[in-house]
């Protein structure tokens, strides 16, 4: 599953995307401003959580470090153009050395990014991350990416359940995401996660999560998920 990002605002439902960004082509977590907002320091660690999938298959899913970068650089290879696409919604042949800096050196609260890694063989198959929006703190987009030969396991919808408690723990209460237009899986998945279309442009569309307080200690495990799910190349 790919989709690229915007900075998250709320808007009136169908106001095309065109009129809100100009900057709307170039993911948020890939401009360095976004990084973390003046002042912030990195937050510690949040304790690791082994996952069994849908089909059996294990990961550990965990906060992506500094030391990532290998890990993201040969999950990127890994993913097809076609998943690429569809992430960064134009072709993209590599990750720049700043690029890869960028998406893992994090402070974990205004920038948070989960990751993860397969039990079989210790490779990255599949990240989630957040980036707060410096205008409105209580907002954040979002972004989900699987490498092609983990797609429709329920990796996606385990992350993106993840990701939405370590940002409610960190006074996020809103997630915006732009995605391709033609991207069915990634819509898939948002619906399920309770999105409501916000927006259209030519080529995309913009969803919007409200992330609804959860009972401390509860998760949304993928195994309960495996019925009627969708391939989705995140």
């Amino acid at each position: 599953m790919s989709h690229a990002t915007k900075p998250a605002h709320r808007v009136a439902a169908g106001t095309p995307v065109a009129l809100r960004s100009p900057l709307r082509r170039i993911p948020s977590w890939l401009r360095p401003e976004w990084s973390r907002l003046p002042g912030r320091r990195p937050r510690p660690a949040v304790t690791d959580r082994p996952v069994t999938l849908c089909d059996g298959s294990k990961v550990l899913i965990r906060q992506v470090h500094s030391t990532d970068a290998p890990l993201l650089a040969d999950g990127f290879a890994r993913l097809s153009p076609r998943s690429r696409q569809l992430r960064f919604l134009t072709g993209k042949k590599e990750l720049s050395g700043a690029e890869l800096r960028y998406l893992t050196d994090i402070d974990h609260h205004d920038h948070e990014a989960l990751g993860a890694v397969s039990h079989a063989d210790g490779r990255g198959v599949g990240i989630a991350r957040y980036v707060r929006d410096a205008e409105d703190p209580q907002a954040a987009e979002i972004a989900v990416t699987i490498v092609d030969d983990w797609q429709g396991r329920g990796l996606g919808t385990e992350l993106l359940t993840r990701l939405s408690g370590r940002a409610r723990s960190e006074g996020i209460h809103r997630f915006t995401a732009l995605v391709a237009a033609d991207n069915r899986a990634m819509a898939g998945l948002l619906r399920n996660m309770s999105a409501s279309l916000v927006g259209r442009s030519p080529g995309t569309v913009e969803y919007e999560i409200t992330l609804m307080p959860s009972a401390k200690g509860t998760t949304t495990p993928a195994v309960g998920l495996c019925q009627g799910r969708v391939r989705t190349p995140c």
